[in-house]
């Protein structure tokens, strides 16, 4: 199999998110949701370590103090299950959602430059989650940086409270 072969397989072809219930999310939030479900989906290289190739079909929820991964084969078949804690994550994900508040407000208020300054902590904190994703995962999933972005903003999603 070339390399073209094994890339167009080791992706995420699918990816259902639990939706928390009863939370109605901010217009920003609800773009930010939408825009990495889509971009997931069109690029992304996602890889089981020890099972078969993808394409992968991909169930991401939360259990209590744990995000789940349900990883499916392309006809829905279970491939694995495991669980993340959040607990590792928590403090990164408080201290994105503050900034990315700051970004919202001083989107309205704010000179340029203040604006440029808040969205580059709020892109470095980004980074930060997303490699912690990819660190935490190593033993399970090979993914790229882009794709761990997307899941990490996913993931913050899923820990919004009412």
């Amino acid at each position: 199999m070339n390399q073209e072969d094994a890339q167009s397989r080791d992706r995420i072809e699918r990816i259902h998110v639990e939706e928390p219930a009863r939370i109605r999310l901010s217009p920003q939030v609800e773009h930010e949701r939408r825009a990495a479900l889509f971009d997931l989906v069109e690029d992304n290289r996602f890889r089981l370590r020890g099972f078969a190739q993808g394409p992968y079909t991909v169930y991401l929820g939360a259990d209590g103090g744990s995000l789940r991964f349900d990883v499916r084969d392309r006809e829905d078949v279970p491939l694995t299950r495991f669980t993340l804690p959040v607990q590792s994550l928590r403090a990164l994900i408080k201290d994105y959602f503050m900034v990315c508040d700051s970004y919202f407000k001083s989107i309205k208020t704010a000179s340029p430059s203040r604006i440029e300054a808040i969205d580059m902590g709020r892109r470095g904190l980004h980074n930060e989650g997303a490699e912690l994703l990819r660190e935490r995962l190593a033993d399970r999933v090979e993914m790229d940086l882009d794709t761990a972005r997307r899941l990490f903003t996913l993931i913050c999603v899923l820990q919004i409270r009412g």
